[in-house]
C-alpha cells in the first residue's frame, strides 16, 4: 500500500487563499445595469448571488479604474478614481461591501508595469516637469542612412511592432511594452516606487483582499537598455523580464506595504520558470503564488502564438508534473485554463461541436482536483466557447487587430477572410463576449446595445438554463468547488502523476495523511472524443467514485472503459 508522510495541522502550513477558489470577473462584460451596453459595478452587485451560490470564496475583479480604455482598463489615468462608465467610487464601496456580505473576499489588479499615456504623471513628464521628468523610460533614439528617426533599440511591443514611440511634443521615444498609449513607468526612480507603494496601500485602507498583479515582472530592465536577440520570440525580452532589481523591487513592496495586511498576492509573470517560481512566490517569497503560462501555449505552432498547432496530451503531463512536484516543497501553484486574455478552453483543448458539456467538465475536474489555487473565468463554468468574428470591424482586442494588420502585411494579402481563422482563434476578444445570463435578447447581458458581440449560442449555453439542470455544466462546478472545500487532500496533498506516455488518459493522485485522518483520491480524465480502455496502475483495497461527468452505478478504477471526455474522482480507501 501507499506510503504517504503524517503531518500535523501547523506543518500543511495552511491558509486562506489556498483553500479559496477565485472567480474573475471583467466588469465591462460581465452585466450592465442602465442599458448603455457597457457591464458596470451596479450590474456586477445585481449578480453576486450568482457568484456566491457558485460556492467560490474570492472575486478577482478586473481594471475598474479610471482610463482612456485603449487596452480596456489595463491603461490607467488615475489610479485612485473609478473609469464613469463602470460607476463611481460608491459603487465601488458597495461592490466590495457586498461580496463581504456574501463571507467572499475581493481582489483587485494592480497594473504598475504601465500607466496610460493620459495619467498625469506621463503628461508632466512629457512637458520635462522637473518632478516628473524621469517618471518613464525616455531615449534619444538614431537616424537611418536616409536621415529618418530610428528607435533606441530593437525591443518589440507585445502589441506587435517597435516598443518605442516617438514624443513630438518631449522630442524623445518612450518606452512601451505593450500599446503605444501604455508608457513604461522607470522603477529605477525612488519617486515611482514610492507613489506605487502609496497607491497599493490606498486601496488596502480601503479594505481590499488583496491584489492579481498584472506582468508584474516585467518592472525591471537592464541598464542601457541593450539590443535583443533579433530571433527570440519576444525581441528584448531577455533585457526586460526579470530584470536584475525585479526582486528587489518587489520585496520592498512586500516589506513596506503588503506584509501588514493580510491580503493574497498574485503575480502574473510572462517566461516564469519554476525555478523563478519558488524565488518570487516560495516561502520566503514576496508574492503568495504566480501566474505562468506554459500550457497556454501548447496549442502554438512552433512557439508562434498566432498560429494554431496540435497539442500533446504527454506534454501537459510533462508540465504539469513539473509544476506540481516543483512547488511541492516551496511554493503554491496558480491553477486556471481561461482568463480575459486566453480563448475559451472548450474550443481549444475539448470539444465543443460534439461535447462541449463533457469537456467543459473534464477541464474543470483537472483544476479543482490539483494543488494549488483554482481561477475560474466567468461564463468557464457554464462551458462558454469562442465566438465567430466575421470581420475585422468585429474585433475589440488592440492586440488581435494589430496583429491581423500584420499577418496580413506578412503574408502579402488585403482581404481579413485570409486570417480570419487564426485571428479568430486566438483574440481575447474570445473571452471577452458578453456573460450568457439567460435566453433572452443579448443573453440578458444588457438591454442596449453591448460593446462587443454576444456569442450565438447564448441560446443553449446560458446560466438561467444551467442553474435548473442538476446534469449542467454549472451545477458540476458546483459540486467539484463543494468537494474541493470538505477534503484537505484536494487542497493540500502530494500529487503523483500516472501513465505518463498515455496519448489520451491522464490520471494522478492526491494523498494526504494528518493527525485526524489519511485521504487518498484518484483523478481520471480522458481527452479524447473517442472511447478508451485502460489499466489504472494503483493500489487500493476499496474505492468509491464520488464525482464524474457521466452517469455510473460502479466504477471501480481497475481496468476501466472511458466514455468520450470523462473524467472521474475516486476516494481510495488502503
Amino acid at each position: 500500500m501507499t506510503t504517504v508522510q503524517m503531518l500535523s495541522d501547523d506543518e500543511l502550513n495552511r491558509a486562506w487563499w489556498k483553500e479559496a477558489v477565485v472567480y474573475q470577473i471583467y466588469p465591462r462584460s460581465f452585466n450592465d445595469s442602465d442599458g448603455d451596453g457597457i457591464g458596470d459595478l451596479r450590474g456586477t452587485i445585481e449578480r453576486l448571488d450568482y457568484v456566491a451560490d457558485l460556492g467560490v470564496d474570492v472575486i478577482w475583479l478586473n481594471p475598474v479604474y479610471d482610463s482612456p480604455q485603449k487596452d480596456n482598463g489595463y491603461d490607467i489615468s488615475d489610479y485612485q478614481a473609478i473609469y464613469g462608465e463602470f460607476g463611481t467610487m460608491a459603487d465601488w464601496e458597495a461592490l466590495l461591501a457586498e461580496v463581504h456580505d456574501r463571507d467572499m473576499r475581493l481582489v483587485m489588479d494592480l497594473v504598475v508595469n504601465h500607466t496610460s499615456d493620459q495619467h498625469e504623471w506621463f503628461q508632466k513628464s512629457r512637458q520635462r516637469d522637473p518632478e516628473y521628468e524621469d517618471y518613464y523610460i525616455w531615449r534619444d533614439g538614431g537616424t537611418d542612412e536616409h536621415g529618418n528617426r530610428t528607435p533606441p533599440n530593437n525591443w518589440e511591443s507585445f502589441f506587435g511592432g517597435s516598443a518605442w514611440e516617438y514624443d513630438a511634443e518631449r522630442g524623445e521615444y518612450f518606452l512601451h511594452l505593450y500599446d503605444t498609449s501604455q508608457p513604461d513607468l522607470n522603477w529605477r526612480n525612488d519617486a515611482v516606487r514610492r507613489d506605487i507603494f502609496d497607491t497599493i496601500e490606498w486601496w488596502l485602507e480601503k479594505g481590499i483582499d488583496g491584489f492579481r498583479m498584472d506582468v508584474i515582472n516585467l518592472l525591471s530592465k537592464v541598464k542601457g537598455l541593450p539590443d535583443g536577440d533579433p530571433d527570440s520570440e519576444w525581441i528584448g525580452a531577455e533585457h526586460f523580464i526579470d530584470g536584475p532589481a525585479m526582486l528587489s523591487y518587489l520585496e520592498a513592496m512586500d516589506e513596506e506595504v503588503l506584509s501588514d495586511y493580510d491580503v493574497m498576492t498574485v503575480g502574473e509573470m510572462p517566461q516564469l520558470t519554476v525555478e523563478s517560481a519558488r524565488e518570487y512566490a516560495g516561502a520566503d517569497g514576496p508574492l503568495d503564488m504566480a501566474f505562468h503560462f506554459q500550457h497556454t501555449k501548447l496549442d502554438y505552432d512552433d512557439g508562434e502564438r498566432w498560429s494554431v498547432g496540435d497539442w500533446s496530451l504527454p506534454e501537459l503531463k510533462r508540465l504539469t508534473d513539473r509544476w506540481q512536484n516543483g512547488l511541492a516543497a516551496d511554493g503554491w501553484n496558480t491553477l486556471y485554463w481561461e482568463n480575459h486574455d486566453q480563448p475559451r478552453s472548450v474550443s481549444r483543448y475539448g470539444d465543443p461541436e460534439n461535447y462541449r458539456r463533457e469537456s467543459a467538465k473534464l477541464l474543470g475536474t483537472f483544476i479543482l482536483t490539483l494543488r494549488g489555487t483554482p481561477y475560474i473565468y466567468q461564463g468557464q463554468e457554464l462551458g462558454m466557447t469562442n465566438a465567430d468574428w466575421e470581420t475585422m470591424d468585429d474585433l475589440r482586442d488592440v492586440d488581435a487587430i494589430n496583429h491581423a494588420r500584420e499577418l496580413l502585411d506578412r503574408d502579402g494579402v488585403e482581404d481579413y477572410d485570409d486570417v480570419k481563422d487564426i485571428v479568430g482563434y486566438r483574440t481575447r476578444d474570445n473571452a471577452r463576449t458578453p456573460m450568457q445570463w439567460d435566453d433572452s435578447h443579448n443573453a440578458g447581458f444588457t438591454d442596449g446595445d453591448p460593446w462587443i458581440q454576444v456569442n450565438s449560442n447564448y441560446e443553449a449555453v446560458n446560466a438561467a438554463d444551467q442553474r435548473a439542470d442538476e446534469d449542467s455544466v454549472y451545477s458540476y462546478y458546483r459540486r467539484l468547488i463543494q468537494l474541493r472545500s470538505d477534503r484537505d487532500v484536494l487542497v493540500y496533498g502530494d500529487y503523483m502523476g500516472l501513465l505518463p506516455d498515455h496519448e489520451s488518459v491522464f490520471a494522478y493522485t492526491r494523498s494526504l495523511a494528518t493527525e485526524d485522518r489519511t485521504e487518498r483520491m484518484l483523478v481520471v480524465l480522458h481527452f479524447d472524443g473517442d472511447t478508451e480502455t485502460v489499466d489504472l496502475p494503483v493500489d487500493y483495497v476499496d474505492a468509491t467514485l464520488v464525482e464524474s461527468n457521466y452517469d455510473h452505478d460502479d466504477a471501480d478504477p481497475g481496468t476501466v472503459t472511458l466514455a468520450p471526455y470523462e473524467a472521474r474522482v475516486y476516494e481510495l480507501f488502503d
